[in-house]
């Protein structure tokens, strides 16, 4: 039993040393991809305060696909967060429970416009990057169809 140990710990310390030899790059630099939006109705150049697209089969279509070209490196495959950075899935969870309809109509505008606004111009703190604005990349329509694909992954409370 303790040549077993000894093996296993010997292989964790290997696994370790080579593990820790490996560059960090954290999420290293991220090159948008196009969003292709034929298909949703163009919004025009007035943001939108709220998601528009909410009930679209087909914004559902497109916003899972861009998610998992532009967002996934960060946000986690399928929106489940690896720690990288937020967990998306929980975005409006305040909302999600709320009991008097106009109030979680409120909560869910109030995330809409957060969401929005935070893909628009991105996240910067003392100077570093932690999200890119993705206002000039991405159209309204993209922006719009990965919330609807976000609220489709909503994780139940």
């Amino acid at each position: 039993m303790k040549h077993l140990i000894r093996i296993l710990f010997a292989g964790t310390v290997l696994g370790i040393a080579g593990f820790a030899s490996l560059p960090a790059t954290a999420h290293g630099p991220v090159t948008p991809q196009a969003v292709d939006t034929k298909g949703l109705p163009a919004l025009g150049d007035k943001w939108r305060d709220e998601n528009p697209f909410r009930t679209n089969p087909q914004a559902l279509k497109i916003g899972a696909s861009a998610y998992n070209q532009n967002c996934a490196r960060c946000h986690g495959l399928e929106a489940v967060s690896g720690g990288i950075a937020p967990d998306l899935r929980q975005l409006d969870r305040d909302c999600t429970d709320m009991k008097n309809a106009t109030k979680k109509a409120a909560c869910i505008k109030e995330m809409d416009n957060y969401y929005l606004t935070s893909v628009r111009v991105g996240k910067v703190r003392n100077g570093a990057v932690y999200m890119p604005p993705f206002e000039g990349v991405f159209n309204q329509e993209a922006m719009w169809a990965i919330k609807t694909y976000l609220d489709s992954r909503r994780e139940a409370n």
